[in-house]
């Protein structure tokens, strides 16, 4: 979705392929990201911290695991994809 935008912006809006580009697209997408992310982890967190309670044997770990991908895979969006569009990303279209 990010690089789909990031394109967008190229496309649609003119806007040139640097810094510029890439600090905007990610600003306009940090808040959907952090939505999801927020809304599925505040779902996990109680099963994640009610790791001893009877019956939860197989959730807790799974809700733990569920949790670290949600908080890693958030911060490589927002942090790796910029940088490697920024790096690497140019308008196939524009060759």
């Amino acid at each position: 979705m990010m690089i789909s935008h990031f394109r967008h912006l190229e496309r649609e809006e003119g806007e040139p392929l640097g810094p510029g580009l890439v600090l905007r697209g990610a600003g306009e997408r940090v808040t959907p990201i952090l939505m999801t992310a927020l809304a599925t982890g505040l779902a996990l967190v109680p099963l994640a911290l009610g790791g001893e309670a009877p019956g939860q044997e197989i959730e807790h770990p799974m809700a733990v695991v569920i949790l670290g991908g949600l908080v890693t895979s958030t911060a490589l969006n927002l942090l790796l994809v910029p940088a490697l569009y920024l790096r690497f990303g140019r308008d196939p279209s524009a060759s």
